[in-house]
């Protein structure tokens, strides 16, 4: 697996895209160390409790969430509703002894942290690559080029594309087309999340 990257950051290009599936194969296929720094939605569960419990791994392949909040609205709308200003320079990235880190990004990349940063005003800074998920079905070719091209505008490097939904070959080619980015795998719905589609979703995404 020498071609994946130590340091991965998974983002989609909304919210509820499949990120957080996408983020559990890697982390299982990988025997990775998963890092969310910024939940909202904790009154109703976290993405991190969520990937511990599908996976079975101890405590030492995650790292606790910088910044924890409550409501599921946008990290900014959750933090001013607790009182709080969200400062990405907070986060302190985990130096776990796992091989491979992924990270979890909250919403989509252009979600707002604070009134005067973005989510990937953050992701630029820390020099990661990204993994984007994206919708297969009507509607993804604007909102995945437009994801695309911020990214590109701001210098971040894309890794590659995992389309989420019923398999559209047809939206495929043209996210091909106008990105140039490697479409990884396009995958349907399962009808049990557990290891064993885990294992299949990790292979799909690694299998060139």
């Amino acid at each position: 697996m020498s071609k994946f990257p130590k340091q991965l950051f998974v983002t989609g290009t909304d919210t509820d895209v499949g990120k957080t599936l996408v983020s559990a194969a890697l982390v299982w296929g990988l025997k990775a160390h998963y890092f969310k720094p910024f939940q909202s939605g904790c009154d109703q569960g976290t993405d991190q409790q969520w990937i511990q419990e599908i996976t079975g791994f101890g405590p030492e392949h995650f790292s606790p969430e910088t910044f924890r909040l409550g409501a599921p609205l946008s990290p900014n709308q959750a933090a001013d509703l607790e009182g709080q200003v969200i400062d990405p320079a907070q986060v302190q990235f985990p130096k776990p002894t796992q091989e491979h880190l992924i990270i979890e990004g909250v919403g989509g990349l252009m979600v707002p942290l604070n009134p005067k940063e973005l989510l990937i005003d953050w992701i630029r800074s820390t020099g990661l690559s990204v993994l984007l998920v994206a919708r297969s079905g009507l509607g993804t070719l604007n909102h995945t080029l437009l994801s695309v091209e911020a990214l590109k505008s701001r210098g971040i490097p894309l890794w590659g594309i995992v389309m989420s939904g019923p398999t559209n070959e047809r939206n495929a080619e043209d996210i091909r087309q106008f990105t140039n980015a490697p479409i990884l795998a396009q995958i349907d719905q399962y009808r049990q999340v557990n290891q064993a589609a885990l294992t299949d979703l990790f292979s799909k995404i690694t299998t060139p």
